[in-house]
């Protein structure tokens, strides 16, 4: 990696442990539905591509595109109310944040969620240290298209030589090499270390501190 001044973080399963919420809502809309629960640990492999890949992997097969569609509205609908129930910090990740910041480091967040619970769940927990926070909407293409990252480094007035993007998934890795700047990948989120390893990112790291240094190494 070159010279790092520039970070663009995933939100869910990087900074923020969003999954009890998700698979709340999750099973709320499946079984206001009238199709089966699914375990926390299925909904968990589920989650990173947005909405639409979530709810469609939950569903039972076979359901047309509207009743899909039905589904994926009422979990938009509950999630909206209730994404910040159970939500919390990773281990680390606060002090963490604090101290990019107090190093300088602009730095934003780019979700698959939609705009609007990342922007509040954002400025509910890293206040003024995040200046950049977009979710999916209509006018962005979202993960792994790299539109909103280059847009993210766009707004810090950065330039994707100096940026990294940090996730937990797949669908970050993707997204960070379609943006064309490096990817650390870290294990505490939502995908197995093992699985994780042989995405070949830049980084795999285990731990906020470990992150840190690898930043501040670069």
């Amino acid at each position: 990696m070159g010279r790092i001044n520039t970070i663009v973080f995933d939100l869910d399963g990087t900074l923020l442990n969003t999954l009890d919420d998700i698979a709340d809502s999750m099973n709320y809309a499946l079984e206001e539905c009238g199709y089966p629960k699914r375990e926390k640990s299925e909904i968990r492999k589920f989650i990173g591509g947005g909405a639409s890949v979530l709810v469609a992997s939950a569903v039972p097969e076979g359901l047309s595109a509207s009743e899909v569609d039905a589904c994926k509205n009422i979990f938009l609908r509950h999630y909206v109310k209730n994404a910040n129930n159970k939500t919390d910090l990773y281990d680390g990740i606060r002090p963490l944040i604090h101290r990019l910041a107090a190093d300088g480091y602009p730095m934003g967040v780019v979700s698959s969620k939609g705009d609007g619970p990342v922007k509040e769940l954002i400025h509910s927990y890293f206040g003024e240290d995040m200046a950049v926070a977009i979710g999916e909407r209509p006018d962005i293409r979202k993960k792994p298209a790299p539109d909103a990252v280059l847009k993210a480094i766009e707004i810090l007035q950065s330039e994707t030589e100096q940026a990294v993007y940090v996730g937990d998934s797949e669908v970050d890795v993707e997204t960070a090499k379609n943006a064309g700047i490096p990817c650390i990948i870290v294990t505490w989120g939502f995908r197995d270390r093992e699985d994780l390893v042989k995405l070949n990112p830049d980084y795999i790291v285990d731990t906020a501190e470990e992150l840190y240094d690898v930043i501040k190494k670069h």
